[in-house]
């Protein structure tokens, strides 16, 4: 079966979808390759958790700095302008409501933009909320980059989730690797709708979600 995007082809098209001059927050993970496809025209300052704002793409190795990371220990570099402060004050713009985007991965999101993003809920997984939390709650708009299905071909995208909940209805955007998802509100209830399809027609994807796309 064809797979669809790449993970790197996700990042891009992330990246060309948030808004120029937005302040935004990318998630540990597949959510960091979205800083390589921004463009400095686009005006857009990102900001870490670890307390940092205006960072750039992933260091090369001739650019690695220790002390110069991001929230998952990847090296990263800075921006002109770039500054740094204490991580409360960091969690304080996360819950403050000055993020309009965070990008973040998941396990599940739900058909009413629930997100389970931090745990499995398996006994020997590691669980690890980090500020996802946080983010999900803080940021005005909450994009998804995650695969549409898992190995086993059960879909990520579901009527509600059955893992451990970060967020209710928080996520406004899911990016996967067989279409991208917005999740509006139609006046009586948010749902899912497919505004493009990769690899997959539209009716494949319809058919193997059970979930109600508009």
């Amino acid at each position: 079966m064809n797979q669809g995007l790449s993970r790197e082809e996700i990042a891009q098209l992330v990246a060309r979808d948030i808004a120029p001059g937005t302040f935004v927050n990318l998630g540990i993970g597949q959510p960091t390759t979205v800083a390589d496809y921004l463009r400095a025209d686009q005006g857009i300052t990102l900001h870490t958790e670890n307390g940092m704002l205006g960072m750039g793409p992933q260091a090369a190795p001739d650019e690695t700095d220790p002390d110069l990371v991001n929230a998952g220990k990847v090296p990263v570099t800075e921006l002109p302008g770039a500054s740094y402060f204490h991580h409360a004050d960091s969690f304080a713009m996360m819950r403050g409501g000055h993020l309009d985007v965070c990008v973040l991965g998941a396990f599940q999101v739900s058909a009413t933009g629930g997100l389970a993003n931090w745990s499995t809920g398996e006994p020997d997984a590691i669980p690890a909320v980090g500020g996802a939390m946080d983010l999900a709650i803080g940021a005005k708009e909450v994009f998804v980059m995650m695969s549409l299905f898992t190995k086993d071909g059960t879909p990520k995208l579901v009527p509600e989730c059955t893992y451990p909940v970060t967020g209710l209805g928080c996520v406004t955007r899911v990016y996967t690797n067989y279409g991208i998802f917005h999740i509006d509100d139609d006046g009586e209830r948010r749902r899912p709708r497919l505004v493009e399809a990769y690899g997959l027609s539209a009716e494949e994807i319809h058919n193997r979600l059970d979930v109600e796309l508009v």
